[in-house]
């Protein structure tokens, strides 16, 4: 159901009348637009040649009116062309984005059936446009889908696109995970790219090994896996290690409170082939997380609760929920040494993670190196 946020008031149909100038012809509901409203904003409804065929936004009396003025020239019209709008009203408030591609649509669509069949022009067939605006008001506010069949040949179908924010920049160290089971992916649906790539989206693999993998080059993975952050098919976790630290967020309560959270968190970390885990030995692994304690540590404490549980699911799902977040190491060189190799990395702002993709050593590797080194100090956050 479209949100109140974007609810359309009103659908109007404006035109230039040879003797009487701009008029509005239909509206919808009737008398929503006052003579007052309209004579303010005229100018923008039925425009001069500079504003014709651009998408227009103007917000008057607590009212936001969006059209897409028309002019189709001709000797067959009065005066030579024929200028008409059909344009959505909305309280001042609302975020208009995503109707403005209804509004162009609707106005290419108009244009066209006028130079096929004087569809505006024609006083007999303009008067359907006042059921077609009643359909298109009701339908928009109720699914944000609309289909109008005009005549025997040509039908309208409009959709709300909904607006998503732009995702987060994907780095090479980032673990991309399905929201939603895999197998209900319809893979045929995407680019050739995200298609050879899918396979090896498995909750574990970094950007950077799937990329290597896959045989697919770093930035086009990267590229292809933000798309799929985009559409909420994907979301990203950090790479998983048994020498990682976590600790639990005040999100971590949902999984007493919400029922729906118990249900999808206890049929996650479930081992495969075994019976149902119970919800107190994850809550209580969730809890045994803390700063000091690594997942190695986690298994070794509690390995009676994690007989039913897997451990690398059970962290999955945790960051996927916010349930739990990583603790993460960043180095810090505190004396200017250019042995501290490589020094640019050491800087507070880089993770392990984010120093063993671009130098390829291990985090073993790197923990020697940087505690033989005196220089440097390792912070968590």
């Amino acid at each position: 159901m479209m949100g109140m946020t974007t609810r359309i008031e009103c659908i109007f149909f404006s035109e230039f009348h040879p003797t009487l100038g701009p008029k509005i012809t239909y509206q919808v509901p009737e008398e929503y637009i006052s003579r007052e409203l309209f004579d303010t904003v005229q100018v923008y409804i039925i425009t001069k040649p500079e504003l014709q065929n651009k998408l227009i936004t103007v917000t008057a009396m607590g009212k936001k009116l969006i059209g897409c003025p028309v002019c189709i020239e001709h000797k067959k019209y009065s005066r030579n062309a024929l200028l008409f709008n059909l344009g959505l009203v909305c309280d001042a408030q609302t975020n208009t984005c995503a109707l403005e591609p209804i509004v162009k649509k609707l106005s290419g669509y108009l244009t066209t059936l006028e130079l096929e069949s004087g569809f505006i022009s024609n006083e007999e067939s303009k008067q359907k446009l006042l059921p077609i605006m009643s359909t298109l008001l009701e339908e928009l506010n109720a699914t944000g889908a609309c289909t109008l069949p005009i005549d025997e040949s040509n039908t309208i179908h409009l959709k709300l696109i909904q607006l998503r924010k732009d995702p987060p920049i994907v780095q090479e160290y980032d673990v991309p995970v399905f929201t939603q089971c895999k197998e209900h992916f319809i893979k045929s649906q995407w680019d050739l790219t995200t298609q050879q790539i899918l396979p090896y989206i498995d909750g574990f693999r970094h950007i950077q090994k799937i990329s290597a993998e896959a045989d697919v080059e770093l930035n086009l993975v990267r590229i292809a896996v933000q798309n799929l952050l985009y559409y909420g098919v994907v979301t990203l976790v950090s790479i998983f290690q048994y020498s990682n630290v976590y600790c639990t967020t005040p999100k971590v309560q949902s999984l007493i409170d919400d029922k729906s959270i118990q249900e999808e968190c206890l049929s996650y970390v479930t081992k495969q082939g075994q019976k149902r885990a119970s919800l107190r030995d994850v809550f209580q692994l969730y809890c045994g997380l803390s700063p000091g304690t690594t997942v190695r540590d986690l298994c070794s404490r509690y390995s009676q609760q994690l007989q039913r549980v897997d451990e690398r699911r059970l962290i999955q799902f945790g960051l996927m929920k916010s349930l739990i977040r990583r603790l993460q190491k960043y180095p810090v060189k505190v004396i200017r040494d250019e042995r501290s190799r490589p020094p640019r990395l050491y800087t507070g702002c880089h993770s392990y993670d984010e120093i063993c993709c671009k130098t390829g050593i291990s985090y073993q590797e790197l923990d020697e190196r940087l505690e033989n080194d005196p220089n440097i100090v390792v912070c968590w956050k």
